[in-house]
């Protein structure tokens, strides 16, 4: 599409804050300075596309202190470097559409950590104190639990991974980056990161995580545990029955015999949920908005999903469809062979069952016959479950 005459940009007030934000933050020198440049006059403030490319409103950069200006090119480079575009791609479908409500979980996640090194951001920033909502989390983790009207000036397919009319098309324009060039900046920066460290004693705590997850790379324990999920439910789904409702298309041949047909019913599903003194409620928020999800994606939805509420006793039995419908009732000691065999007592027996616990329990002595058991052990620390039970450890520190 045409985006018109360039507009008139005041490129010396815009890079004196580039060079600024470089100078005070070396470590995100590389970072800043591979972002090209492309005024638009469509672009609310600022944003970014995939391609490494910096979409700069020209009535923005005049109204902006340089100070200012600073601290908003960090945030847009912030989205470039913790790879939001690409994390978005693998939100449930149902979170990813609304690329608003997964901006502003973005701007979460960045902006806690700049406002806490001392950035001057633009007033109407978002964060999570906005929200309620607790600070130091991957945006994943607030996605599910801001208001659905949620709006935000629009940072680009760079942030949420959807592209907007002002951004050029991928062959088009001016220099970008392609997949292989930003993961070598973003390992390059992570060690200047950590040599900064080194030197100077400091580093937001934010970045050293972001540094030593992408220097010392750990499992994606979202993959692994919506891999599990998914497993479990084409597993029980995988079984079906014959019924008269829908006759085989082989009954007409068949003259006075009415043949059955194969159906392949949706699984139910439990999710015995530790709710002893031990569990924090963000990390069970997280973990049960990851299974929900996934949960969503395949069909599996409303009252074919049982929630149990657990610690020594049952507490709450509800049915639920997000992660904020769950009642946490609890807080006492952990059995959570207490809440499988609750669920497993059911009159809708589920097909497999997913528990979330801190791994302070005991178990059911041996593996469930015509179920499947998926733990999600919250806490590197979480003693291991049977074998019989499959496991993914999410690890308390980094959600």
């Amino acid at each position: 599409m045409s985006h018109g005459p360039e507009p008139t940009l005041d490129m010396t007030r815009l890079l004196a804050a580039r060079y600024r934000a470089a100078t005070e933050r070396p470590y995100l020198a590389s970072a800043l300075y591979a972002l090209t440049v492309v005024p638009s006059r469509q672009v609310p403030t600022m944003g970014v596309d995939r391609h490494w490319r910096c979409y700069v409103s020209p009535a923005f950069v005049d109204a902006t202190p340089v100070p200012e200006l600073a601290a908003v090119w960090v945030h847009e480079a912030s989205h470039l470097l913790r790879d939001h575009h690409g994390r978005a791609d693998r939100l449930p479908l149902a979170d990813r559409l609304d690329r608003y409500r997964v901006n502003v979980a973005q701007d979460c996640e960045i902006n806690d950590d700049l406002l806490a090194d001392g950035l001057p951001l633009p007033e109407g920033r978002m964060e999570p104190r906005s929200f309620g909502l607790p600070e130091g989390q991957l945006f994943e983790a607030y996605v599910d639990r801001l208001p659905p009207s949620v709006r935000t000036p629009d940072c680009g397919s760079g942030a949420h991974g959807q592209t907007v009319p002002w951004e050029l098309g991928a062959p088009h324009g001016p220099a970008r980056l392609g997949p292989a060039e930003a993961e070598a900046l973003r390992r390059v920066t992570a060690e200047a990161m950590r040599a900064h460290q080194r030197a100077r004693g400091t580093l937001p705590a934010g970045w050293r995580r972001w540094a030593e997850q992408v220097l010392e790379p750990t499992a994606d324990w979202r993959q692994a545990l919506s891999g599990a999920v998914r497993a479990a439910a084409a597993w029980a789904g995988g079984a079906v029955d014959y019924t008269y409702g829908r006759p085989s298309r082989r009954t007409p041949a068949l003259r006075g015999v009415i043949l059955p047909s194969l159906r392949r019913p949706l699984p139910r599903v439990a999710v015995v949920v530790d709710t002893s003194g031990s569990m924090g409620e963000d990390e069970l928020a997280a973990a049960m908005a990851e299974i929900t999800g996934v949960l969503r994606e395949v069909g599996v939805r409303g009252n074919r999903v049982t929630v149990l509420a657990c610690d020594a006793d049952v507490h709450t039995v509800s049915r639920v469809t997000s992660a904020d419908q769950v009642e946490l009732a609890g807080g006492g000691g952990t059995d959570m062979r207490v809440g499988i065999g609750a669920a497993l007592a059911r009159p809708d027996r589920p097909d497999f069952v997913v528990v979330l616990t801190d791994g302070q329990t005991p178990w059911p002595d041996a593996g469930l016959s015509s179920c499947r058991v998926v733990a999600a052990l919250i806490g590197s620390a979480a003693p291991a479950p049977p074998r019989w039970v499959e496991t993914v450890r999410v690890p308390a520190d980094g959600l």
